[in-house]
């Protein structure tokens, strides 16, 4: 009998002997399918939940004499249960924040459907999520028409040409896709995909795809192409990969909670020295730039030497 097993059995437990008060412990072992020395250790459990606070009054009874001495069942303290259910600010946050992610990759006929649900989400979570600070919910919205290409394309599961931005290039390239399917990572909504032009799997951010056509080719991908497993995150270092050295202010130091890093020690005077692996050299630039001034580059010497150029034209901009 696993935890899971007696988690799953004991929701179920509570309504049932609310509605069959005084119940024979033989009769709900028969009903559950279970030892009547399980029903008792469930019970036993059952006993020790409840309300938080833990206090007289916030868990469930159990009339221990009356299983004991007559073999019946009788609970009590289980109120609460008939409580509406209400959302506190982290937990209508993160519902709201994972509909807008998923409204992202759905298709017209299914926006429709999410929007009733975070209408509702909104009115039953009632002040939960305008008394919550600092927090900002923000999902970067794909085209319409893209995301509905792409759903027709898997579904008839057609090739696709895409208009693709690639910000490290500050490029639109074109290319061929055979689509695989749509996922969310990290707050962005992909679809992976074989493309022809990297040979290799992809994962291309839909709100970076400004055109997708469906073509009348079949999609085909090569029977190496496997989707990923995103549940490392959804960079996974390489060894291959650049071992860069950054080191972080203060101010900073969250950037080591947000990214894979291969250790971290502290600075004097405070701070963070991290070291990481980079893929993408101009993604440790934008980084850095990004940290206005919280954050140096210290290794490789080369990438230090174009945060500061880059740095430096951006400022004289401002100047001219």
């Amino acid at each position: 009998m696993t935890a899971k097993q007696q988690v799953e059995r004991l929701l179920a437990l509570v309504p049932y002997l609310r509605e069959r008060e005084g119940v024979r412990l033989e009769d709900v072992a028969n009903d559950f399918g279970v030892a009547q020395k399980q029903i008792q250790a469930d019970l036993n459990v059952l006993w020790f939940c409840g309300l938080p606070g833990a206090m007289p009054g916030d868990l469930i009874e159990v009339d221990m004499e009356a299983l004991e001495g007559e073999g019946v069942v009788h609970i009590d303290n289980t109120d609460f249960l008939d409580r509406p259910v209400r959302l506190d600010a982290h937990e209508a946050l993160a519902l709201t924040m994972a509909l807008k992610t998923l409204r992202d990759v759905a298709g017209s006929n299914e926006r429709e459907a999410i929007d009733r649900a975070l209408a509702k989400l909104e009115a039953a979570s009632g002040d939960a999520l305008a008394t919550a600070d600092q927090v900002e919910l923000r999902v970067d919205a794909a085209d319409q028409k893209v995301v509905d290409t792409v759903n027709d394309a898997l579904r008839h599961q057609r090739r696709l040409r895409l208009s693709y931005f690639v910000p490290a290039r500050d490029e639109t390239t074109e290319r061929e896709v055979d689509p695989m399917r749509l996922v969310v990572a990290e707050g962005h909504s992909y679809l992976e995909c074989w493309c022809y032009r990297a040979d290799d799997v992809r994962l291309f951010r839909l709100d970076r795809i400004s055109a997708a056509t469906e073509l009348d080719t079949p999609a085909d991908p090569p029977e190496h192409a496997h989707p990923r497993d995103l549940s490392a995150g959804l960079f996974q270092p390489s060894a291959d990969d650049m071992l860069a050295t950054v080191d972080l202010d203060p101010h900073a130091t969250w950037v080591a909670d947000y990214y894979p890093h291969e250790n971290i020690e502290e600075r004097p005077g405070g701070g963070l020295r991290m070291r990481l692996r980079v893929s993408d050299p101009q993604w440790l630039v934008r980084l850095v730039l990004r940290l206005g001034g919280h954050a140096e580059v210290v290794i490789p010497t080369e990438i230090a030497a174009e945060v500061h150029e880059q740095a430096t034209k951006a400022l004289q901009a401002y100047e001219g």
